[in-house]
């Protein structure tokens, strides 16, 4: 990367399909953060991830050969990502923050010097977009609300930052990287201590595969406490690691460094654990003497119902294009609950205070099977939905 007050370089055969950007820094600002970051150096991640372009940075803007289109963003703003990857394929366009302050704008380098100025606030936004012929916009003008991959509808945002605001701005940030739909001890427990873990290893530049790595610990650590019949250490193993996998995933997208390995550890780990917990807990129960042989089928039914429920999640996924628990607000809400690993948890960590491990885990098959019932009865009515011509989306999906 090059100095950031200067042209970053791009090899010669790319110059021609790059697009200028200039983050624009006040000679006088501040260098405030958030999540350690500093607003230039998140927009430069931003752009990394987006493509290759033609960066500068400083108080003066680039020069532009005549006719180019110059991205110009304030680097004292905190921009959603999905706004920025926006601004760059829109031309003649000026954003603004929610708040009708000027935060950003893509426009041709005959009218650079006339941005300069409105940025700088010496003109209004609806006399220079009527003066110059160009575009105003606010965030939800250019980016839809919904967010598939986190499953909810949020608003874009470009926030400005300002002396005694990081904290703020910490908060709007971290909220918009939770999932909408999730389960609820990731609802509704972690998201306050999480926040505060966030913050101090963004501070201190830990990666979220570091922590990915320590989850992979723990998962092992709970899954021979659980083998040994060790339930009690095994479960605060098991519910540490659930509290690390809410900060990985939250720690990579406020600090804009998620990545392909990241999310093949995160997701795997996710993917195969809990049933090896299941089938681990299970066999130190058959391990004692004159154990019931109901515990062998409430062990299977656990681990297999567990891959068919993937499964049938899958199956919708694979024919709709987005998750079973986006369909409709019930599916949203039973995901608080459905026998996923976190509700499970619950269960066994009921049955173990109640020095009954062998019912904790009858009552995760019990639930396991209930909630194949209810995700098997979900996909029929949606494909009778869609055989009578009805439109399957996720009813967040309509807010886009």
């Amino acid at each position: 990367m090059a100095d950031s007050r200067g042209d970053s370089a791009v090899p010669a055969e790319e110059a021609g399909r790059s697009t200028r950007v200039w983050i624009a820094t006040p000679a006088s600002a501040v260098p405030l953060r958030v999540f350690g970051l500093t607003p230039e150096e998140r927009l430069r991640r931003s752009l990394a991830r987006d493509g290759t372009y033609r960066i500068h940075a400083g108080p003066k803007p680039p020069a532009a050969a005549q006719g180019e289109a110059v991205a110009v963003l304030r680097a004292d703003v905190v921009y959603d990502e999905r706004l920025v990857a926006a601004l760059l394929e829109t031309r003649d366009i000026l954003l603004v923050t929610g708040q009708g302050e000027p935060a950003a704008a893509r426009v041709p380098a005959e009218r650079l010097e006339d941005t300069v100025a409105w940025l700088a606030g010496d003109e209004s936004s609806d006399a220079f977009a009527a003066r110059s012929g160009l575009r105003t916009a606010a965030p939800d003008d250019l980016v839809p609300r919904y967010t598939a991959t986190l499953r909810k509808s949020q608003p874009p945002f470009a926030l400005p930052l300002r002396p005694g605001e990081s904290a703020t701005l910490e908060k709007q940030l971290f909220a918009s990287s939770y999932k909408g739909v999730t389960d609820l001890v990731t609802r509704f427990v972690w998201p306050a201590p999480a926040l505060r873990v966030v913050r101090v290893l963004a501070a201190r530049g830990v990666s979220p595969n570091s922590v990915t790595v320590a989850s992979w610990i723990l998962v092992a650590a709970a899954t021979v406490a659980f083998a040994g019949g060790a339930y009690g250490v095994g479960l605060v193993a098991a519910w540490l690691m659930t509290f690390l996998d809410t900060v990985d995933g939250k720690l990579a997208r406020v600090t804009l460094t998620s990545s392909r390995v990241g999310h093949v550890l995160d997701h795997g780990l996710d993917l195969v654990h809990p049933p090896i917990w299941y089938y681990a807990w299970g066999a130190s129960l058959l391990a004692a003497a004159a154990a019931p042989a109901w515990i062998a089928a409430a062990t299977w039914i656990s681990v297999v119902g567990y891959v068919v429920g993937r499964a049938v999640e899958g199956i919708f996924l694979l024919i709709f294009g987005f998750e079973i628990h986006s369909w409709r607000q019930l599916d949203s809400r039973f995901r608080l609950v459905t026998a996923r690993r976190n509700p499970n948890l619950i269960l066994l960590t009921l049955g173990t205070l109640a020095g009954r491990p062998d019912l904790g885990l009858a009552a995760v098959a019990a639930w396991t099977v209930l909630c194949i019932g209810f995700h098997v009865v979900r996909l029929c009515m949606s494909l009778a939905e869609r055989r009578g011509g009805g439109v399957v989306r996720g009813w967040q999906a309509g807010a886009a």
